[in-house]
């Protein structure tokens, strides 16, 4: 099968390792490097697209900044490293992007952050709004909270979570190797670069090796885990090297890499999630002129809701039911069952007067609302 085009894409997530981004000696930004990543990055930018970035490098930045030794560190220190190397990292990305006078948003994650559905969707709008205002996210995960032991290469499975969170049809991981090998190119001369990945299989995964460097210990076993999630969730992924400058330049010109492909596409991915997988909490009657609006593409409103049903948190899935009771859809309710039956009915500007604060505008939006078809 034909390898996709860079230039397909229009919702990317970029995972940039911490042995790409520091010099492990020095204990320093390879500033020349990012610098062209960056560069590529606003290229991408430039043309359209919605760029996110997840990047390693919190600890690795303030082991050096703090002169600690070499060798691994207890928890607490690993926390306190970060917590220093957190400030030196979103300055860089600042730095680096602004240069391009793009602006840079700081989002520090948890997986319990991708999987409670509730902090799941709190992430996901700030991402939203910072690629409405055309910012570039920058997502770490919060090792400063971490409460089991900081492994490096946890970020490829967070940038999966972080692609599917955010819908991104994209999901590149660069590494210290331009791709996925039948062997360790390392140890078997012999070993051949798989360019497109149709399906995990069973001998994929075997052909996953050990990790290559101090900085990330993840290696190919971490990667292809990524890339269960990522094509689960209709997300296509690619491993490419990042040893060289312009590394997503030389992915748009078809430099060396492996795509994992998926079948789906986030927005059915997810659709799909929404419909069949999660239990309802409650039910939300509405209008007849809800159900048209609903039906023509539109997120439900307040003021279309005339009952709510169960007891049911932000976040939870809901059926929504129209005035004959017929099922119409499910989604993800954006307010508690108990403010849901204070504003409905209302109009939108109503909501912060009843509530005392500024709510969102929708009981559920249309990105999290899977509606059926209309009975014959």
């Amino acid at each position: 099968m034909a390898s996709p085009k860079l230039h397909d894409f229009r919702h990317i997530v970029v995972k940039v390792g911490s042995s790409l981004l520091i010099d492990s000696v020095a204990g320093e930004v390879r500033a020349g490097w990012l610098t062209a990543l960056a560069a590529d990055i606003a290229e991408l930018h430039r043309g359209g697209r919605d760029v996110m970035v997840v990047s390693s490098g919190s600890i690795a930045l303030g082991r050096s900044r703090l002169k600690l030794p070499r060798g691994p560190l207890k928890l607490e220190e690993s926390q306190a490293a970060a917590a220093v190397g957190q400030i030196e990292l979103a300055r860089t990305w600042s730095e680096v992007l602004g240069a391009h006078g793009i602006g840079a948003g700081q989002i520090l994650v948890t997986f319990q952050d991708t999987e409670e559905r509730r902090r799941y969707l709190n992430a996901r709008s700030t991402i939203a709004k910072l690629l409405e205002w055309r910012a570039v996210p920058v997502i770490n995960e919060n090792d400063t909270v971490a409460t089991t032991e900081i492994r490096y290469g946890d970020n490829d499975r967070l940038a999966a979570r972080v692609a599917t969170m955010a819908s991104a049809d994209l999901l590149i991981l660069l590494s210290d190797i331009d791709g996925l090998y039948t062997a360790p190119p390392s140890s078997n001369p012999d070993a051949t670069l798989i360019p497109v990945v149709e399906a995990i299989t069973a001998e994929i995964e075997g052909m996953a090796g050990a990790a290559g460097s101090e900085l990330s210990r993840g290696g190919m076993r971490t990667k292809i885990e990524a890339a269960k999630i990522a094509t689960s969730a209709g997300t296509h992924m690619l491993i490419a090297s990042g040893k060289i400058d312009h590394p997503l330049k030389a992915i748009a010109e078809g430099g060396k890499c492996t795509w994992f492909l998926t079948p789906a596409n986030p927005v059915t991915a997810r659709k799909r999630w929404i419909a069949g997988t999660l239990e309802p909490k409650g039910t939300l009657t509405i209008d007849a002129g809800a159900v048209s609006a609903l039906r023509a593409g539109k997120s439900l409103l307040p003021a279309g809701v005339i009952r709510v049903d169960g007891q049911f948190s932000r976040g939870d899935a809901v059926i929504v039911r129209g005035p004959d009771t017929h099922e119409i859809g499910r989604g993800l309710v954006a307010y508690d069952a108990e403010d849901a039956e204070k504003i409905k009915g209302r109009s939108s500007p109503d909501v912060m007067m009843i509530l005392g604060i500024t709510g969102r505008a929708e009981m559920i939006h249309r990105d999290d609302l899977v509606v059926g078809t209309a009975p014959a």
